[in-house]
């Protein structure tokens, strides 16, 4: 069996961080994975936002639509011309140590005659999980992802590793 995904790049952070890049990213793939075990640094929540821009677009350019499930029961929000798409992810007050697992995979990044669409995991250990989908509104190719929080930084120990899928 041929071995598909292929790791570009990792980072690991050492120390708390606003904003994580992965730039130069080849062209050469049909989707990109983006894996991440993340924390925030936001304090008095026990959740916080994982936001992802692409070539460091800022403009009203982004839908994100939100399923989630708690033990209050399952919900769903639609955010449309958004300045970044996301998922949640635990904050500072969140269970001691733990970081989450949030996995994007990123479709057609290269191709550029499509909008860019995204479907995104996460969770809050004892809180919640989500899935959600996101469009990104421009035909460019990707070639840079920016990676921040909603509030605070990104915590010492948060790894990222952003893999390219081969073309079958």
């Amino acid at each position: 069996m041929p071995r598909t995904y292929e790791p570009i790049s990792t980072q690991t952070l050492g120390s708390d961080t606003a904003t994580v890049t992965f730039s130069t990213i080849p062209q050469t793939y049909t989707d990109l994975i983006l894996v991440a075990e993340i924390r925030s640094s936001r304090a008095a929540n026990t959740g916080d936002t994982m936001r992802v821009r692409f070539n460091s677009d800022t403009g009203s350019n982004y839908s994100t639509t939100v399923l989630q499930g708690s033990a209050d029961g399952a919900e769903s929000t639609r955010f449309t011309s958004a300045t970044f798409c996301y998922v949640r992810v635990p904050a500072a007050t969140a269970t001691a140590n733990v970081f989450s697992p949030s996995i994007w995979h990123i479709m057609n990044y290269s191709n550029t005659t499509t909008n860019k669409t995204t479907l995104q995991k996460g969770s809050i250990a004892a809180v919640q999980v989500e899935i959600d989908t996101s469009l990104w509104r421009n035909t460019a190719a990707i070639t840079t992802i920016d990676i921040s929080a909603a509030s605070g930084n990104l915590v010492s120990g948060s790894k990222f590793t952003l893999y390219g899928i081969k073309a079958a």
